[in-house]
């Protein structure tokens, strides 16, 4: 297994780079976030900065210097500059991310200041998804706590090449080379073990401004660069170099005589005359011309938002793909991925939930967990579910194709977040390890056109079963908006939905769609019950009878019954070869 690079000690510590060809001098961009713990005074660090690269404005400057909240020893609450939200003021907490631009002579930087507090860990992901560059802070009074673990793991997972650990409060701990000597290498240990590849400790008093900015000579042992300086000389790759990804976003027809598909570009080079492969329909042609602004450009470079026009009229849509034609991407309905869950509502593997993908949204599952990571050790714990802020690899089946490379490859096309359908709220964040072979029977059912019972349990989490329901028709409703409330693929069938003679080809309908059907039908004199227990088998046949629980104590009794039952059936679904 590799190892992180060796450094030096603490108090003689150098910046370790990468090989990429990007120089700093060239005054190119660095994007870079903050993590850390709550409290270890990330935005008072960002502040600092600000103050002393000359990066505040003055009216800017004088709202701060007014402001009635000053929780600092000085004139000038620095985390007032960069926490902008009232709330956040309020409570001296950060709770959105916050971006602020500045430069200096040497280079131009974008920081994102994010929030420290466990549940705001999902906007701590945002943050570090697009940098280059990630500072974990830890408090000299508390050393490394669980959250700076949890963010440097994060950053990690994301991609982010060059951590910087930035001891803060130093002048708490009389600027005490011990307090940050032990405290680097605890840090360190724990680095190793994500195998970090650049990792840089510094000692720093955000609030003093001590090695911040300038060298602090109240630290004379430590040698290394102050945080400015090493940001501004740190190198970074090219930004999303690799095969061509085009994901389209929108075709633009204004009139007959133009037909263009925009997006933005993700990784590779378009140029007119391109040779291009359009996913998923894998036909092949050319670039005819690349438009922005309603001028035409000779090309288009990662991170450009173009209009390609084709040589040929082929059916290109939302959510399709222009590729190179030598070095495409995965293209498959089964993934291995590792995911943040993002959500207090615990992820629920039989749900089915949204998964959008560069521009393409598709429905899927996570299907299974394959183990939680304990961010405190780093071991793979046995899981069944994912609470709010957990990580874990799963794997992830979807309903159409998505055309994928692993994160590690492309931070674009390896990445993609998880959206519940009711809410459309974002519950999860996952990145792409690699792809999984398709399962032997779906394959033969795509040859034969024709779905399947297993496919149809995989795309509901269930198989189809009937619920039959006496003695308060009510409560057959209450159940009906329960399960579909939770995503079950549920159906009623109420007594004014069909004729008794006709109960028979209504159940093997809904039997074979693969519902859950809720009968709850008048009574007329016949086994109606008997018929629609043969027609679905006792293993999928659920006889209720209500007579003294309230409505509430019915439908958790019913719900109770059912999650067991998709629970047994999910299981018995797995082990099939």
């Amino acid at each position: 297994m590799a190892t992180a690079p060796a450094e030096p000690s603490p108090s003689t510590q150098t910046k370790t780079t990468d090989s990429s060809p990007v120089l700093a001098s060239r005054a190119s961009l660095l994007r870079f976030t903050t993590a850390g713990s709550v409290d270890d005074g990330k935005s008072t660090l960002i502040g600092r900065l600000l103050y002393d690269s000359q990066a505040i404005l003055e009216d800017q400057l004088a709202s701060v210097q007014k402001s009635k909240i000053n929780r600092s020893s000085g004139p000038i609450d620095f985390s007032l500059l960069t926490d902008g939200l009232r709330a956040e003021r309020e409570q001296g907490i950060t709770i959105d991310v916050a971006y602020r631009y500045f430069s200096t002579p040497r280079r131009k930087f974008i920081i994102a200041d994010t929030p420290g507090h466990e549940q705001y860990t999902r906007n701590m992901a945002t943050g570090a998804s697009t940098a280059d560059a990630a500072i974990v802070l830890i408090d000299a009074t508390k050393g490394v706590l669980r959250q700076s673990r949890r963010h440097a793991f994060i950053a990690n997972l994301l991609g982010v090449r060059h951590i910087v650990a930035a001891v803060n409060k130093m002048d708490l701990v009389g600027f005490s080379q011990e307090v940050f000597d032990r405290i680097s290498a605890e840090f360190r240990a724990f680095a190793e073990q994500l195998e970090i590849p650049n990792l840089y400790s510094v000692p720093v008093s955000a609030l003093e401004g001590d090695n911040v900015v300038r060298r602090s000579k109240r630290m004379p042992w430590f040698e290394g660069p102050a945080l400015l300086e090493y940001l501004e000389t740190l190198q970074v790759g090219a930004p999303a170099s690799g095969p061509l990804r085009f994901p389209v976003q929108y075709v633009i027809r204004p009139d007959a005589s133009f037909r263009g598909f925009a997006g933005q570009l993700v990784s590779g080079e378009l140029r007119a005359g391109t040779s291009v492969v359009a996913l998923p329909s894998g036909v092949k042609t050319r670039v005819q011309s690349l438009v922005a602004f309603e001028e035409e450009v000779e090309v288009a470079r990662p991170g450009d938002s173009v209009t390609v026009t084709l040589e040929d009229e082929i059916d290109i849509s939302r959510g399709n793909m222009l590729v190179a034609e030598d070095q495409r991407p995965h293209a498959g309905t089964a993934l291995q991925a590792t995911l943040v869950w993002m959500h207090a509502e615990p992820l629920d593997p039989h749900k089915i939930y949204v998964l959008k993908h560069t521009t393409r949204t598709v429905r899927g599952r996570i299907n299974r967990i394959r183990y939680r990571v304990d961010v405190n050790t780093l071991e793979h714990v046995p899981a069944t579910k994912l609470d709010l802020n957990e990580i874990a690899a799963v794997d992830v089946t979807t309903t159409l194709p998505l055309f994928f490379d692993p994160y590690r490859a492309n931070r674009i096309t390896g990445s993609f977040i998880v959206i519940d359908p009711l809410t459309n709220v974002t519950v999860g964040a996952g990145i792409i390890e690699r792809a999984i072979a398709s399962h032997g029977s779906r394959a033969q059912a795509a040859e034969r056109k024709r779905s399947t019972k297993q496919e149809r349990v995989f795309r509901f989490g269930h198989p189809s079963a009937a619920i039959w329901v006496q003695g308060r028709p009510h409560v057959a409703e209450l159940v009906e908006r329960q399960m579909f409330d939770e995503g079950w693929h549920v159906q009623m069938a109420g007594p004014n939905d069909f004729l008794s003679h006709e109960l028979v080809t209504v159940a093997k309908a809904y039997r074979l769609s693969g519902n859950i059907t809720i009968f709850c039908p008048l009574d007329d004199g016949t086994n109606q019950k008997g018929v629609v227990r043969a027609i679905y088998g006792p293993e999928s046949f659920f006889a209720v009878r209500i007579t003294d629980d309230t409505d509430e104590e019915a439908v958790e009794r019913i719900m109770k019954v059912l999650r067991k039952w998709r629970d047994a059936q999910s299981d018995a679904e797995k082990r099939k070869p």
